[in-house]
């Protein structure tokens, strides 16, 4: 039986990369988007000769997001890719109150209520693996690598890994709003020389997947070019 992994923002650049690594390994994939639906169409499309692909709706920065989407799931999962998120370029004191609640909703509070929900099943068959595409902005990163190591360290005697990965500046559409000069400057700054690709952190995340990784858990893999914020 093919196991089943569901990953999160798979829309955007990092999640596309990772679905593809995965449906590689066989995996049957529940793709999450918000908006970009045509993206998830053209990703299934690519996918569909390699494994079996559905796609789900919701809105993660919204309460009932985790509900919803839940409510579309058929399997019980053995891979949850928690991977959604969205920049913000800015003073943290310039963020409105509706943009904190929904930063916090979207990368600290659905992602911790997503997991609660697939913790039960893996208890049960004593495995399973969760891993956080991590921020690299300060506000959320910390609160994001303290649950990766909480959670990792509940679940161990489960034989259920956690681990993070923290990516650098990496070639998505969350670059979109820089200058080429920008990211010039950018790429000049990381000692490696270059912004990462999607591939480089899917590559980290399909490694953390495998039984390659069997003893590592709790561990946040920085994925980044030498580059630190």
């Amino acid at each position: 039986m093919k196991k089943v992994a569901l990953i999160t923002g798979a829309s955007g650049g990092i999640g596309s990369a990772v679905a593809k690594k995965l449906a590689s390994e066989g995996y049957f994939l529940y793709l999450h988007f918000h908006q970009n639906e045509k993206n998830i169409d053209q990703l299934i499309n690519q996918l569909s000769e390699k494994t079996d692909c559905m796609k789900v709706n919701a809105d993660l920065s919204v309460r009932d997001g985790v509900r919803k989407l839940i409510s579309q799931l058929n399997h019980k999962v053995d891979l949850l890719i928690l991977n959604s998120g969205k920049s913000y370029f800015g003073l943290m004191t310039d963020m409105s109150e509706e943009e904190v609640q929904q930063m916090v909703q979207l990368q600290i509070t659905s992602p911790y209520m997503l997991a609660k929900e697939m913790i039960p099943s893996m208890v049960n068959k004593k495995a399973g693996n969760i891993i956080v595409i991590s921020s690299i902005w300060g506000m959320v990163k910390g609160g994001q690598n303290s649950f990766v190591k909480a959670l990792a360290k509940e679940l161990a005697p489960s034989r259920i890994r956690v681990n993070a990965i923290a990516p650098g500046a990496v070639e998505t559409d969350m670059l979109q709003s820089f200058t080429n000069e920008d990211l010039i400057n950018l790429a000049e700054e990381i000692p490696l020389g270059r912004i990462g690709q999607p591939d480089e952190v899917a590559d980290a995340a399909v490694f953390l997947a495998s039984d390659k990784a069997s003893y590592i858990t709790g561990q946040v893999l920085s994925v980044n070019g030498g580059w630190q914020t």
